[in-house]
């Protein structure tokens, strides 16, 4: 009997964690006619230019994986006066992720998308105009001047976050559970 239960209890426990690791759901990428410079500045919260600080997949606890892309901010054209942003995309293929590189300019459009996850974030996409700033002299020309970050932001913490510390959380307690088990079994033998 107690064999019964144990392989039950086990089952269960291995169970409890595959379930954690369940698959999100993707959509298709497909984008219309891009968009002009004004229409596209009128929808986005953000636009600036900036340089790839850092640049690092998240993988979220719906199990979404998306991309964080860190900027150092040059010029700011809309939203807050911050020297730094992070910016969020898919991982490229069908998420319609914008696949950005360390150490590279970029003209960003950006706005508030649950898109790739629960959480709102800010986030571009390949339909937006984001682009290369070498390549964005269209765009440049039509927003004008810009202007400098008043604000010095640190952002790297909030970068890297807290997930790694989550998920090594529910596996110590995973782990303290069938020690814990294994002992009390042990113990009544």
């Amino acid at each position: 009997m107690r064999k019964i239960t144990s392989l039950i209890l086990m089952t269960v426990l291995v169970l409890s964690i595959m379930m954690s690791f369940k698959p999100s759901t993707v959509y298709a990428c497909s984008c219309a006619q891009p968009q002009d410079v004004a229409a596209q500045f009128n929808r986005s919260q953000a636009v600036f230019s900036g340089r790839v600080l850092e640049f690092k997949e998240q993988r979220h606890l719906n199990g979404s994986l998306t991309k964080a892309a860190l900027f150092e901010v040059s010029h700011i054209w809309k939203g807050g006066s911050e020297s730094k942003i992070t910016i969020h995309t898919g991982t490229g293929g069908g998420d319609c992720g914008f696949k950005f590189e360390k150490n590279k300019e970029y003209l960003v459009y950006a706005q508030p998308s649950t898109m790739y996850g629960g959480k709102e974030l800010l986030v571009t996409i390949l339909c937006d105009r984001t682009n290369v700033l070498s390549q964005a002299q269209e765009d440049l020309a039509a927003l004008g001047e810009g202007k400098a970050p008043t604000k010095t932001a640190n952002l790297t913490g909030e970068f890297y976050g807290l997930q790694r510390y989550i998920w090594i959380l529910i596996i110590g307690v995973a782990a303290l559970g069938t020690i814990l088990f294994f002992a009390r079994r042990k113990a009544r033998k």
